[in-house]
C-alpha cells in the first residue's frame, strides 16, 4: 500500500461526499432531509457542497488519504471563526436540495480551533494508522494557519472513535448536540 495524505481536488468530491456522509451515519443524513428526501438526495447535495469552494465541506477544506488514485480517507476541517459563512452555503443549499431549513442550527466550533468537521476511513482500510495520519496532518493545517486548536465533536455513542481521538492526544472540553446526538467537544 502506497498511501499518500494530501490536499483534495474538485474531481475527487464524490468520493468525499460517500465519506462523510460515514463519517455523519445514515441516521444523522437522513435527520438533515426534509420529508420526501432520502440518502440519494443527500448524497447529491453533499457532492454539490464539495465541489464548491465556500462550503465548510469543500474539496479545499479536505485533506485525502489515497491509495493510489483511490481516495481511502478524509479529514475535513476549517477555521471555527469562519462557521458561519461556510455554513450558509449548506443552509441555503439544504433548503433548496433536500427541504429543510438548517438556519436555526447550534454552533458547533467557535473561534480559535481549526474544527475537524468530518473524519472517515474506508472499512477495508481501517486499523492501519491512516486516521492518526490525517489528523496528524489536520494539527499540521492549524499550525499553519496560527491555531492553537484542533477541536472536533464525538458522538457519545461512539467509544472507538473517542478512543482514537484520545490516543492522539485529544482532550474533553465540554458536551454538545449536534445532528440530534449527544456529543462530546474533544480539542488537541
Amino acid at each position: 500500500m502506497m498511501l499518500e495524505i494530501k490536499e483534495a481536488t474538485k474531481e475527487q468530491a464524490g468520493e468525499i461526499a460517500r465519506l462523510i456522509m460515514m463519517a455523519m451515519t445514515d441516521d444523522c443524513c437522513l435527520y438533515f432531509c426534509g420529508e420526501g428526501y432520502g440518502l440519494e438526495d443527500f448524497r447529491r447535495m453533499m457532492t454539490s457542497l464539495v465541489e464548491r469552494n465556500d462550503s465548510q465541506y469543500s474539496y479545499a477544506n479536505t485533506l485525502v488519504a489515497v491509495d493510489g488514485s483511490r481516495v481511502v480517507g478524509i479529514a475535513v476541517s476549517y477555521d471555527g471563526g469562519r462557521l458561519h459563512e461556510l455554513r450558509r452555503v449548506f443552509v441555503e443549499t439544504a433548503k433548496a436540495r433536500i427541504g429543510k431549513d438548517h438556519s436555526g442550527m447550534d454552533d458547533e466550533t467557535q473561534a480559535g480551533e481549526l474544527y475537524l468537521d468530518s473524519l472517515a476511513v474506508l472499512p477495508e482500510y481501517r486499523r492501519r494508522g491512516i486516521a492518526r495520519r490525517l489528523v496528524q496532518a489536520t494539527k499540521g493545517r492549524a499550525e499553519g494557519m496560527g491555531l492553537p486548536l484542533v477541536g472536533l465533536l464525538v458522538d457519545k455513542g461512539n467509544p472507538d472513535g473517542e478512543a482514537l481521538y484520545a490516543s492522539v492526544g485529544f482532550r474533553y472540553a465540554n458536551d454538545s448536540q449536534w445532528g440530534g446526538h449527544p456529543m462530546k467537544h474533544l480539542v488537541l
